[in-house]
């Protein structure tokens, strides 16, 4: 055998005692896995992020799932729960279960408004100062006048009744009358607060069947009070808080529907007026709390 052919022999049997290809890999059909934080850390690309997320926009609903609150996700306010009722026969707010509500409480209420807005600022600062809410018997004609301090009693947490358009006497009004007077507050006040009022207090107290029976189709409940500050009658001694204040202790009893105006002599009475009551341990009955049956 020529040295070429033993040369050429020679290469074969090195190959074949290899048994392998120059561009082959031990690991070429099967990587280790490794751990996510080191292959980010050794370079390897990282597994995409959902493309919603990647772009800081919040990701579609899934199928089935609740759509987000056009709010942004802010609970909508729940209503208050009915803790109190109005006796019928006089007009004093009781707890609906004796055992589950305070009975040493008042109603606070203001008629005739609104007419002044640095007074109604300023007894709504009194008001939070006692943690206390009020019904604000609102006139149609001073709504239409003074529509900012609606909302601003709105906005504030206090609640806002039917006191009639005009504040005349509707027991002597004819039927037409008296829905015209009523109804019209109703939409006034909703148009500005976008709720209607549940509460209706009669110019003097004074109601028969028509008024009541208007105040009945707009859902309001019908109350005059129980205990009148007589702030109103002040004509020849005025500015007086101190007779406010002495009128309204002189009625004090456990659910008083105490009747205030928006008067400046009853503003100043009103911190030391709330402030006695708080030392007899009474307590302020909030108007979303009382039970509306008409």
């Amino acid at each position: 055998m020529s040295k070429q052919w033993i040369a050429l022999l020679a290469a074969v049997l090195l190959l074949t005692s290899c048994g392998t290809t120059p561009d082959a890999s031990p690991d070429a059909s099967a990587k280790t896995e490794q751990p996510a934080s080191q292959l980010v850390s050794g370079g390897e690309k990282p597994k995409p992020a959902d493309s919603a997320a990647a772009s800081n926009q919040p990701a579609p609903a899934k199928a089935g799932s609740e759509p987000a609150p056009a709010d942004g996700g802010k609970e909508q306010e729940q209503p208050a729960v009915k803790r109190y009722k109005m006796n019928p026969k006089t007009y004093d707010i009781v707890p609906i279960d004796p055992n589950g509500a305070p009975q040493k409480v008042v109603l606070l209420t203001f008629d005739d408004g609104p007419k002044d807005l640095e007074m109604n600022k300023a007894m709504l600062d009194t008001l939070q100062k006692h943690k206390a809410k009020a019904i604000f018997f609102l006139n149609g004609y001073r709504v239409k006048q003074k529509p900012e301090i609606v909302k601003l009693l709105a906005s504030s947490g206090q609640t806002i009744g039917n006191h009639s358009w005009d504040h005349i006497d509707l027991k002597k009004e004819p039927k037409e009358k008296v829905e015209q007077q009523i109804g019209d507050v109703q939409k006034a006040i909703k148009e500005l607060t976008g709720k209607a009022p549940v509460f209706f207090r009669p110019p003097f107290g004074s109601g028969g069947d028509d008024v009541r029976a208007k105040a009945k189709e707009e859902g309001l409940l019908f109350m005059t009070w129980s205990n009148g500050s007589k702030d109103w009658e002040m004509t020849v001694k005025k500015n007086s808080p101190e007779q406010v204040i002495s009128n309204v202790l002189n009625q004090l009893h456990p659910g008083s529907n105490i009747l205030m105006h928006e008067l400046p002599w009853t503003v100043e009475a009103l911190d030391k007026l709330l402030t006695q009551l708080e030392e007899k341990g009474y307590g302020f009955v909030d108007p979303e709390e009382i039970e509306v049956t008409t």
